[in-house]
């Protein structure tokens, strides 16, 4: 009797620590797989080449996200963008463009087309992804990101025109949106890069 009291204790004690071991190791992976949903690093699209860009690659960068167009009265702010992009670029600064023909059909070429314009016009160096749109029905997953506070957890904003900018933080957070007619060189863009 004694013994099989004796077995029945052990297999009680081994049982509990095998149950709060695989305790420990589901809540490893539960935590594992957490994932900031409210950051720009869960997103990966294609850039003007056709090649996969992770943004998940830009941890610990601030980053500019804007909406460009080729024949637009904003168009110049390429030159703009790319001044302070070369200034910045390795003082953990970044732009990236998203060509979109949302408005007035201003971005009506390929992406080879929009790629040599960027680079023969304005010398453009910074990330240009492939062509989305930004807004409407098809908006693209990161736009929706963009301007939807439920899924960014900052604000509600819509892409009014060409060259509205977005500025992201370190973490891939929002902090803040700008209109097209704030250039990018304005102070309270150049201020945020330099905090």
């Amino acid at each position: 009797m004694k013994k099989l009291l004796f077995t029945a204790c052990a297999a009680l004690l081994f049982f509990s620590g095998f149950t709060q071991a695989q305790s420990k190791k589901s809540d490893k992976i539960k935590k594992e797989k957490v994932v900031d949903t409210q950051s720009i690093y869960q997103f990966k699209v294609e850039d003007l080449s056709g090649e996969t860009f992770d943004f998940s690659k830009l941890k610990g960068k601030k980053v500019l996200i804007v909406n460009t167009a080729s024949k637009c009265g904003y168009t110049p702010q390429y030159e703009q963008l790319e001044a302070i992009y070369k200034e910045y670029k390795d003082k953990g600064f970044t732009i990236i463009g998203f060509p979109a023909n949302n408005f007035n059909g201003q971005e009506p070429g390929t992406n080879k087309d929009i790629e040599t314009f960027c680079k023969l016009n304005y010398g453009v160096t910074f990330p240009m992804m492939s062509k989305i749109s930004v807004k409407g029905a098809d908006m693209s997953p990161l736009y929706q990101f963009l301007t939807q506070k439920e899924k960014n957890g900052v604000k509600d904003s819509e892409v009014k025109w060409n060259f509205q900018k977005y500025l992201i933080d370190e973490k891939g957070h929002l902090v803040e949106v700008y209109f097209s007619k704030t250039k990018p060189d304005a102070p309270e863009i150049v201020n945020w890069i330099k905090q």
